[in-house]
Order: C-alpha cells, then sequence, then structure tokens
C-alpha cells in the first residue's frame, strides 16, 4: 500500500494504492492519527486502491468518526470510476 498526502490549508488529501488489508491497515490507521489532527476537513481518494478487507473499513470509518466527532470537520471518500 502506498498512502499520497497532499495539505491544502485545513484540508488534507489522501490518496491510497494498492491494497488495503489486515497488515497494512495498521499503517493507514497511524499515518490518519497522526496527519488528520488539527484538519477541518479529510478527503480520501480511492481511486487506486485494488482491495479493502473489513480491517481496512474498519479504518476507513474510524476516520470518519474522528473528523464528524472529535473536530466536526468534513469527510469525504472520492472513489472514481475505472473504464
Amino acid at each position: 500500500m502506498t498512502i499520497n498526502k497532499n495539505l491544502e490549508g485545513e484540508k488534507l488529501n489522501v490518496a491510497i494504492e494498492g491494497r488495503l488489508d489486515t497488515s497494512t491497515a495498521p499503517d493507514l490507521e497511524g499515518f490518519l492519527d497522526a496527519e488528520a489532527a488539527g484538519t477541518d476537513a479529510l478527503v480520501l481518494d480511492l481511486e487506486k486502491l485494488e482491495y479493502t478487507s473489513s480491517a481496512g473499513l474498519r479504518v476507513l470509518l474510524s476516520s470518519q468518526k474522528i473528523m464528524c466527532v472529535s473536530s466536526f470537520g468534513k469527510w469525504m471518500i472520492r472513489k472514481r470510476l475505472r473504464k
């Protein structure tokens, strides 16, 4: 899994590539815990995400809960359809 970030003011854009599974979910969780703190918006770009296990879904949903409950920030998942 590869994680790419782009911070635009208080908005954190995160593009995830590869597989989000039991072995990579803790990496994403640690990244989001560290990087999303203090931001007003978190945008997750999943265009190049090939696979997500239940462990990966848990991390994605946890990030939504943190953004919406703790900081009252915005949370969005962006997934473009492949042609």
